[in-house]
């Protein structure tokens, strides 16, 4: 009887081992999923920002920006938020700083890069931000592997190679110096995120920053207005200012910082590498921008390279 009993258990426990493994297949698919829609979002907000360039100064572009944002999630955050508020106050200090690189300094930077290089340039040159986030997790002491260490090697190869036109030579303007500071930026964002403190939700957390990073911007916005005016409320403008202050802000950014929080700054920026293809998608609909043999050889390498490094262990 009990040889019968222990031919019985060891399946069940073969059973749910096996469950447990898919299911967490299936929250590591959730979160790059949500990374991915994150990405795409993000790739369109990089046409809107080139498209309100000479008629929106950065600064009120990203003002008004996180404005809509914050209205966006307020029917859903709002509640949550002053729930948590006591939480929020106590660790104000973290949300700030959350708030000044994801929020006030990423997307000001974004905005001022826009002035002086193209959509693309912008796109290909925040793929490099993954690189930054790997370092961060790997000296948060968080293994990487050799398998998604060689995927990453791999994407940013691709990457180099779109950015140097096939070549690994570089021509970088003031806007693409502009953009490696907001890729700094946000590496830099996404890996606070890691380190959010659990008890807050993240429908709370999200709307706190929008609105902090509002405050903090309310000063250089006031200056702006001073010294160059305010800007002309047409379709031209006012298209562009909903996409990122909904789509790019509200959507983007609750889907990012589920994904981190899921599988993890280092791999969720293994994902961010397919901004260039998606980029590029854009500009081939968009702007009937050519895609050249150089391209489809680095979005292949980009593509085979997030694919590899983003699979799940066994």
């Amino acid at each position: 009887m009990a040889i019968t009993d222990r031919a019985r258990t060891v399946p069940q426990e073969q059973q749910l081992s096996t469950g447990r493994g898919q299911g967490k297949k299936g929250v590591v698919g959730i979160g790059v999923l949500l990374a991915l829609l994150a990405t795409v979002v993000w790739s369109g907000s990089f046409v809107a920002t080139r498209g309100m360039a000479g008629s929106v100064p950065p600064v009120q572009a990203v003002f008004w920006r996180w404005i809509i944002a914050a209205l966006a999630v307020a029917p859903f955050a709002a509640r949550q938020a002053w729930r948590q508020r006591a939480l929020l106050r106590e660790h104000l200090g973290y949300v700030c700083l959350a708030t000044l690189f994801g929020v006030t300094l990423y997307n000001t930077l974004v905005h001022q890069a826009g002035l002086t290089t193209s959509a693309s340039n912008m796109g290909m040159i925040m793929a490099a931000s993954p690189v930054i986030m790997a370092l961060y997790a790997r000296l948060g002491g968080e293994r990487l592997g050799a398998r998604r260490t060689f995927g990453m090697l791999v994407a940013a190869f691709g990457v180099l190679l779109l950015v140097g036109d096939g070549s690994l030579g570089f021509d970088f303007s003031a806007g693409d110096l502009w953009m490696f500071g907001a890729a700094l930026s946000f590496a830099s964002y996404s890996a606070l995120l890691k380190r959010k403190p659990a008890e807050i939700g993240g429908l709370a957390f999200l709307i706190s920053t929008f609105v902090l990073g509002a405050l903090m911007l309310a000063p250089a916005y006031a200056v702006s207005l001073a010294v160059q005016g305010g800007f002309e409320v047409r379709a031209g403008t006012v298209g562009p200012l909903l996409y990122v202050g909904v789509f790019s802000s509200a959507v983007a950014f609750f889907a990012w910082n589920k994904a981190v929080s899921v599988i993890g700054a280092a791999r969720a920026g293994v994902v961010y590498y397919l901004q260039p293809v998606c980029v590029a998608g854009l500009g081939l609909l968009l702007l009937g921008e050519r895609t050249g043999p150089a391209e489809l050889l680095s979005m292949a390498l980009i593509l085979g390279g997030v694919g590899l490094a983003s699979a799940a262990r066994r």
